[in-house]
């Protein structure tokens, strides 16, 4: 419920702004409330999108590592990323949640074994490190998780915002440094 209260108060904005226009045009034409209440309403579904928007992530030719299999995984991720965040901004129901959370957790640790795979194949010299990154990562989101479990309409926003800032964090760190040395070896 709590969830849906963004999309049920943008509902109720456009409503109470109707009202007002439809009580302002009493006023007589020339009378600038209406006016005025009429750009609102006309305004506030681009607002809306606007700010929706900008929750979703977007990839950007800048997070590219030089490794098009590590892009696409990327990628992918991203997407598995704005799934949750659509599950939770419209609240589809606590189970689509709750898949959209266990197939982003399950192919992030499938993304992490191809990722590790390649890196031990051509022998990359910071390998643990990236590995232990990994770990931690997996260990903080396996907590939050059983977190979810316990409190899940506070939670779910935390890992959520969590998990993008993470991404794009790691992506644009020790990945690209990765890619740097791969991509020097012939590995695209």
């Amino acid at each position: 419920m709590i969830k849906a209260m963004g999309t049920f108060g943008l509902v109720i904005l456009t409503v109470v702004a109707l009202v007002m226009v439809g009580l302002g045009f009493l006023l007589g034409p020339t009378h600038p409330l209406p006016w005025i209440m009429l750009l609102v309403v006309i305004a506030i579904p681009f607002i809306h999108n606007k700010i929706i928007g900008s929750r979703y992530l977007v990839w950007k030719d800048e997070y590219s590592v030089g490794i098009e299999a590590m892009d696409d995984d990327h990628k992918k991720l991203l997407n598995l990323i704005n799934q949750l965040q659509t599950a939770v901004h419209y609240y589809t129901g606590k189970e689509f949640e709750e898949k959209a959370l266990d197939e982003l957790v399950d192919y992030t640790q499938t993304h992490f074994k191809r990722e590790e795979l390649l890196l031990e194949e051509n022998d990359y010299a910071d390998l643990e490190a990236h590995k232990l990154q990994h770990k931690q990562f997996i260990d903080k989101v396996n907590d939050m998780v059983e977190q979810y479990k316990q409190n899940p309409d506070v939670t779910i926003v935390d890992t959520l915002n969590f998990l993008k800032g993470w991404l794009i964090s790691h992506i644009n760190g020790t990945d690209k440094e990765y890619g740097k040395e791969l991509n020097a070896k012939g590995i695209h």
